[in-house]
């Protein structure tokens, strides 16, 4: 009777990364120093201080935003990667239709520019949120 050989990823992925990733972990707890502060324990860890009796504060579109152009533009590199990989089984008609993909996006980021949706010098809101806080004050 003849069996099948194990294939080296195999053991590599189910036995020897399990066993790694244990003593990694093993050794974080034995070794890392837990030094808890009063900002780390807090459930705001983005920077903004909590108001106490008020739950939704007003929050700056623009980071939304930024948020929303990282993920096109992250988007962009993740087809870019594949097509240097694979550019010459694509041909130039493969080629061509990225180029035509890389100038709509360069087109949307100018539109981006032209209506200063990156400027975060607006402060419109600044006097809202001065009379929010002086009323918690009060």
């Amino acid at each position: 009777m003849s069996y099948p050989i194990i294939n080296p990823t195999i053991i590599t992925l189910f036995i020897f990364l399990p066993v790694l990733i244990l003593i990694l972990l093993g050794l974080n707890l034995l070794l890392a120093t837990f030094n808890p502060d009063p900002e780390k324990t807090t459930s705001f860890e983005c920077g903004f201080s909590p108001i106490y009796g008020q739950t939704r504060n007003p929050f700056h579109i623009q980071f939304y935003l930024v948020a929303i152009l990282f993920l096109i533009f992250d988007l962009e590199i993740f087809y870019l990667f594949p097509l240097t990989v694979s550019l010459n089984k694509v041909s130039f008609y493969g080629f061509s239709i990225f180029v035509v993909f890389f100038v709509i996006l360069t087109i949307g980021f100018v539109y981006e520019l032209g209506h200063k949706v990156l400027d975060f010098t607006n402060n419109i809101s600044s006097s809202n949120s001065t009379e929010a806080s002086n009323t918690w004050k009060n």
